[in-house]
């Protein structure tokens, strides 16, 4: 499986989508620090831009990934390869390329401006962290759409829906819901409509660590009571990991049933 997340990994390195993905990254974080007066104003921008695009880059990559490199995986299934080998070290090679193009592109010019002497530097680092988060789970999600379906219009379809979905409509239908019952004790109902979706889940956090969850409107006191406690902050990373881990361990049944 190493050999395989290291073809995956240096095959989408040498992608000049890889280069300019790490560049707009790069190039993002030089300009926030230089149009902002402080890190922690550059950190809540980002975090706009990160909990949308990290899942858009990660599904697009993984979803082109798997359809470019079908033949190469029809001639590794040919080998004597376990099926989850090959798909598991492609899923981490895509995943773990995209995560480090994000570290190294932002990394690089908040360290240049002293975000590790900063009193921003765990807020900087979680963002980091649940960027790396929503790369792994889209990149998996992705996959398994691909794996799904034959036809590439339909996968790419599916795979931009569901992104559109979690990123733009989930919120929309969230609010509408909050309003039609608002009379109506909604407070387990929010926190499981938000752990449901990865991209709110991550927004939550963040903005919870900025301590400015006065900006989630109506749900804020009760995410900043549940959340920002200690045991919020665990059990909201380990919902992170399950949205990773599920779609990593469907991957594999996936690959195991699939006639190629």
């Amino acid at each position: 499986m190493i050999k395989i997340l290291k073809y995956s990994f240096y095959d989408l390195a040498r992608s000049r989508w890889s280069y300019v993905y790490f560049a707009f990254y790069l190039l993002l974080g030089f300009v926030l620090l230089f149009l902002n007066s402080s890190i922690s104003k550059a950190v809540i921008t980002l975090m706009n831009i990160i909990v949308v695009l990290s899942p858009m880059i990660g599904t697009i990559f993984g979803i082109m990934y798997h359809y470019s490199a079908r033949e190469f995986t029809e001639l590794l299934l040919a080998q004597p390869i376990r099926r989850r080998t090959i798909f598991l070290g492609q899923y981490l090679g895509i995943a773990t390329s995209l995560s480090l193009s994000l570290v190294l592109g932002l990394g690089i010019p908040f360290l240049i401006y002293g975000v590790s002497q900063s009193s921003e530097f765990w807020n900087f680092a979680l963002l980091i962290i649940t960027g790396t988060f929503l790369t792994f789970i889209f990149v998996g999600l992705a996959i398994n759409i691909a794996l799904a379906n034959e036809n590439r219009i339909k996968g790419f379809s599916y795979s931009i829906l569901l992104w559109l979905f979690l990123a733009v409509m989930y919120d929309g239908i969230f609010m509408i819901l909050l309003m039609v019952f608002k009379d109506y004790p909604l407070d387990q109902f929010a926190l499981i409509a938000s752990i449901a979706n990865p991209i709110d889940l991550s927004r939550i956090l963040i903005l919870l660590k900025l301590d400015i969850a006065a900006l989630l409107g109506y749900t804020g006191a009760i995410f900043q009571k549940f959340f920002g406690s200690g045991l919020g902050a665990v059990l909201s990373f380990l919902a992170l990991f399950i949205w990773t881990l599920v779609p990593a361990l469907n991957l594999l049944r996936l690959a195991d049933k699939k006639d190629f």
